[in-house]
């Protein structure tokens, strides 16, 4: 599907045209266009990329085979960025939607396979003309992005709280049979996220330093914003990583010292029946000549030497809080 969104002025004056009128609109050096192509066809992939802005094979490759980490290239007549919003629920856990953008001094073109809250939001507030609108493609492009990066919020929010229940769950009494599996999905989840953070700050970072002729001087302000947020965002999944890993330790160190005690527990009965065995042991053997045999009390003193030596063992492991 294709959006379309005509500016003059700050105004918007005309949205969703035909590709034929689109292509006038284009070749009209007065006007910004903003060019969103959601889960586009071949057909319309060809159409807006190839025919009508022309951009490079490599770029449009780029755009329409999916790539893990976002990147930016400078392509003298346009930027084109690979960014990545993310979503995070308690069902199908961490995911990434790529977002794709062709910033030209004139106009903006997105791409995506699947909607996006960032998008949908910008266009409602155009849609609404609650404010005035964008006088360069640019400032669309950085509208999009503080989107995208502020609709990260709920999902380091959903990440934390998970974050709290298994701290929770590893300093219980209780014991989880799924905890370490838990550990292993959130774990996994930090690290992508932060394999997506770092090299969008970067993106953001090469853009304010004002040696790219896409971004105007009054827009650089905005974008160090941006870059800050990023940021800041990285030292929170950094911080919350580090909170993960303890968790993680505690938790080995936790089940190495359950283990510890079942072992100084069987430890202890072992040592309880030393007595038994070396009474019943010596005087088990079938010697013809042991006095304590043929003795009128032998019988109750060996039960008595047992239970003494038994006892004595046991107060001292008792003192030992070996159970």
């Amino acid at each position: 599907m294709i959006h379309s969104f005509i500016f003059s002025e700050g105004k918007l004056v005309g949205r969703d045209l035909e590709l034929e009128a689109l292509r006038l609109v284009v070749s009209d050096k007065g006007l910004i266009v903003w060019v969103d192509l959601d889960n586009p066809t071949d057909e319309e992939i060809k159409a807006v990329l190839d025919s009508l802005f022309h951009f490079h094979p490599l770029a449009i490759e780029d755009c329409i085979t999916p790539s893990s980490l976002p990147k930016i290239e400078d392509y003298e007549d346009y930027l084109f960025m690979v960014t990545h919003a993310v979503d995070f629920n308690r069902q199908d856990k961490f995911a990434t939607t790529e977002l794709d953008l062709f910033l030209g001094k004139e106009y903006l073109v997105t791409f995506h396979r699947t909607p996006l809250r960032s998008v949908s939001t910008l266009i409602e507030r155009l849609a609404k003309n609650a404010s005035p609108g964008p006088r360069g493609p640019d400032r669309l492009a950085h509208s999009l992005l503080d989107l995208l990066v502020d609709n990260y919020a709920p999902m380091l929010s959903e990440l934390h709280t998970e974050l709290e229940e298994i701290e929770e769950t590893v300093l219980s009494k209780a014991s989880d049979q799924n905890l370490v599996t838990e550990l292993l999905h959130v774990r996994a989840d930090f690290s992508k996220l932060r394999q997506i953070v770092r090299p969008q700050r970067d993106i953001i970072d090469r853009l304010t330093r004002g040696d790219t002729k896409m971004i105007r001087a009054t827009l650089l302000p905005y974008f160090r914003d941006l870059r800050d947020n990023l940021a800041r965002l990285e030292e929170t999944v950094t911080g919350y990583h580090e909170r993960l890993m303890m968790a993680f330790d505690i938790y080995l160190n936790k089940a190495a010292g359950e283990a510890n005690e079942g072992i100084k527990f069987l430890t202890a009965i072992t040592a309880i029946t030393i007595p038994v065995m070396v009474v019943g042991t010596w005087y088990g053997m079938n010697f013809e000549h042991m006095k304590e045999l043929q003795s009128l009390h032998g019988y109750q003193i060996a039960l008595g030497t047992t239970l003494v030596f038994t006892v004595l063992m046991a107060v001292y492991l008792k003192k030992k809080k070996w159970f």
